[in-house]
């Protein structure tokens, strides 16, 4: 197992609700490619914290990978709503072209 991985968990363990943490924790999981593991942590924290925008990308990412198409494009949309409401529009680029590709996979 990751040593970077235990470290996260450990911390985690002393501050459950770091979302820098878990999110970092999810990121550790696509890097070792336990997709299903990252997209889960992702969720939850979307769930608890749904202001934390950089995650928006990673599970719209994650779950394309999963092969979740439509749930990747609920993520982007709902992240680009957040992106408009804080104002942040590098991050609404980002998500409104990572819809814009998954959009058109269909093409």
């Amino acid at each position: 197992m990751s040593t970077r991985l235990e470290l996260l968990k450990r911390y985690l363990q002393e501050d459950p609700s770091d979302s820098f943490l878990r999110y970092a924790l999810a990121l550790e999981f696509i890097s070792l490619n336990h997709q299903e593991q990252a997209y889960k942590q992702l969720e939850k924290l979307l769930s608890d914290e749904p202001d934390y925008l950089a995650a928006y990308y990673m599970a719209g990412k994650t779950a394309e990978t999963l092969g979740q198409k439509t749930i990747a494009i609920n993520w982007y949309t709902r992240g680009i709503e957040i992106a408009r409401l804080q104002n942040n529009q590098h991050t609404m680029n980002e998500l409104s072209e990572a819809l814009n590709q998954t959009d058109e996979k269909d093409e």
